[in-house]
């Protein structure tokens, strides 16, 4: 299967990004925060919410994926133990709050209640997968009672 690129450049764009990385998961480890270069690095393996559940096995597809952030001002997280490389962090909604337009406030928000909250001159995300997909016999689900 083809590999995903997504680039979002606005609101809408980075929507269509959040609904490909709902339900991610990533180790704190994983997260970095490229001080010099004002980029913010988020591998990840994301569920592939885009393609059905294998009809034999019934398994669903996980992608090792990236998600870079440019043009980042400042960065900081929110009830994430940062020492805790290994700790695992489920990825809910990736949101923007516009400020002064262009600039605003791209949030990652996790299950658990943790945030990382970047000030980015403005949106410029891109989403790549790094290789082959694996099966998972794991499907998300989200009790919302």
């Amino acid at each position: 299967m083809d590999q995903l690129k997504l680039s979002a450049l606005d609101e809408d764009d980075l929507k269509v990004i959040s609904a490909h990385v709902q339900d991610a998961v990533m180790l704190v480890g994983d997260v970095r925060y490229l001080h010099k270069e004002n980029r913010a690095v988020f591998i990840m393996n994301r569920f592939v919410w885009d393609k059905e559940a294998d009809t034999r096995t019934r398994d669903h597809e996980r992608r090792r994926s990236a998600l870079a952030v440019a043009r980042v001002k400042a960065m900081k997280a929110t009830q994430i133990r940062q020492g805790a490389k290994d700790a695992v962090l489920e990825l809910l909604a990736v949101t923007f709050e516009e400020d002064d337009a262009p600039s605003g406030r791209l949030r990652l928000d996790f299950a658990g209640g943790g945030s990382i909250v970047m000030e980015v001159e403005c949106i410029e995300v891109q989403l790549s997968d790094l290789g082959a997909a694996w099966a998972t016999p794991n499907r998300p689900s989200h009790d919302l009672s």
